[in-house]
């Protein structure tokens, strides 16, 4: 009786696994979140200056580690949040007519602006940035790349349905939109806007904006 006498190259070939570098990290997204969202409230409470890792990371029920592993300073943690802002933007929005849009997106925005954690936020990252220019610079980015591009599609939509002329100063245009919200809601930091605001402004923007 012949014996077959096996050797390696008779045995099946597998591929070793790949092994993950060792001190490799997985970030959770879960504790993400829940820094991005302590950030915000920490903002709230004490202010760019006095917040410090180890009051978001207690805020986010999370260790100092857990917050260095993704941003190396509280700076960077902020440039962070804010310029993702400016990438998330607003809902363009998409009523069939220039007033309609321009009345929609007042309202979400007077929202936005009026919530608590962003009317204390704003203007306390605006001081900040007069001093800073990495967060002027991602301050600026957020507040008007947002809106700029929800204007942009509401202008270029009132073009194709024929409400507004081809070709007119956009800038100026953006300014008009945004301008007057933004300077109740921040600056002056109206809580409660009075009745039927948003529709007069709807209203005389989409007339200033016809008359470009």
């Amino acid at each position: 009786m012949l014996v077959r006498m096996t050797t390696n190259a008779d045995q099946p070939q597998t591929r070793p696994r790949r092994r993950a570098p060792a001190g490799a990290a997985v970030l959770r997204e879960d504790v993400t979140e829940a820094i991005r969202a302590a950030v915000f409230e920490e903002l709230a409470a004490v202010g760019y200056a006095r917040m410090s890792i180890e009051g978001i990371a207690r805020r986010a029920g999370v260790g100092k580690t857990a917050v260095y592993r993704r941003w190396r300073s509280k700076l960077h943690l902020v440039l962070d949040l804010v310029s993702a802002i400016a990438v998330q933007g607003l809902p363009a929005p998409d009523t069939g007519s220039l007033e309609g849009d321009l009345r929609l997106l007042y309202e979400v925005t007077s929202r936005a602006l009026r919530h608590p954690v962003a009317s204390q936020i704003i203007p306390d990252l605006q001081a900040e940035a007069a001093r800073n220019p990495e967060i002027d610079e991602a301050l600026q980015k957020a507040l008007r790349e947002g809106q700029e591009g929800v204007a942009n599609k509401i202008i270029v939509a009132a073009e194709q349905r024929g409400e507004l002329r081809l070709g007119f100063d956009d800038e100026l245009a953006l300014d008009m939109i945004s301008g007057p919200l933004y300077w109740r809601s921040v600056v002056i930091r109206s809580r409660k806007l009075p009745k039927g605001y948003l529709d007069a402004l709807a209203r005389a923007t989409t007339q200033a904006l016809k008359a470009l």
